[in-house]
């Protein structure tokens, strides 16, 4: 069911959110908590994106296993930003194992990440594929779920959707097309994190300058609080507001 994490905040070196504590994305990665039915280890590909300044975000991605990637430890050391999203991968059955399926996903500064399944796939949302611009369509980065549910929040952030009501909009209306989908969705633009709970976890983390948003907590700091299903989670380095979804 993937795993994934936004960060926001004063830089901190990536191997802070992808090595060093004892539940790190790369240990989530072969041992995850939380994966509720959904597969039982993340080895189908990983993926980090961060920023420098004002320039557009930095993105690694492959399609091997977080912790098979003897390049990344060094370069995640040495490697320090305020806006990290990264995830780890388990592939539904039947959609490819590349680079390119492998979140975050990208458009200018925005970075997006989903951790469940689309059920039905590709059948049941072929309607809301359909309304897509047909460039969109044949540019997807990969043929999976993950891919066709950025194409559809990037269509409602270009057509000037606020970044909320864009990942509600396309939950909702994915829930109505595809029943019992997992549909935790994560979005940021280096100025705030956008998620959602729908069918799977998520807890939130904020210190005086910064605020962390993970599918599983990545120690034991009491500071986490678990976000409860079905909400809309809207976060900055000072601000954290929950809102209830509507129910499918």
């Amino acid at each position: 069911m993937c795993r994934h994490l936004a960060y926001l905040g004063s830089p901190i070196r990536l191997s802070a959110l992808l090595h060093d504590p004892p539940h790190a994305l790369s240990h989530q990665s072969w041992a995850p908590a939380d994966m509720r039915g959904g597969g039982t280890v993340n080895a189908d590909g990983f993926g980090v994106a961060w920023t420098q300044g004002d320039a557009e975000p930095v993105r690694y991605r492959r399609a091997q296993p977080l912790w098979s990637d003897a390049a990344l430890p060094a370069l995640a050391a040495a490697t320090s930003s305020g806006c990290v999203l990264a995830a780890v991968r388990s592939a539904t059955e039947g959609m490819p194992v590349t680079e390119t399926a492998a979140a975050p996903f990208q458009e200018g500064r925005w970075l997006f990440s989903h951790n469940g399944v689309v059920r039905g796939w590709p059948a049941s949302v072929a309607k809301l594929a359909s309304r897509l611009p047909t460039t969109d369509l044949i540019t997807l980065d990969a043929p999976t779920d993950s891919a066709l549910l950025w194409a559809l929040v990037r269509d409602r952030l270009r057509a000037g959707d606020t970044p909320a009501d864009a990942i509600a909009g396309v939950l909702a209306e994915t829930d109505a097309a595809a029943p019992g989908s997992r549909l935790n969705l994560l979005l940021t633009d280096g100025d705030q994190i956008i998620a959602t709970t729908a069918g799977h976890s998520l807890s939130v983390r904020t210190t005086a300058d910064s605020v962390l948003v993970a599918s599983e907590p990545l120690d034991d700091d009491p500071a986490w609080t678990p976000v409860p299903d079905r909400h809309l989670l809207i976060a900055t380095p000072t601000t954290v507001t929950t809102t209830p979804l509507g129910r499918p």
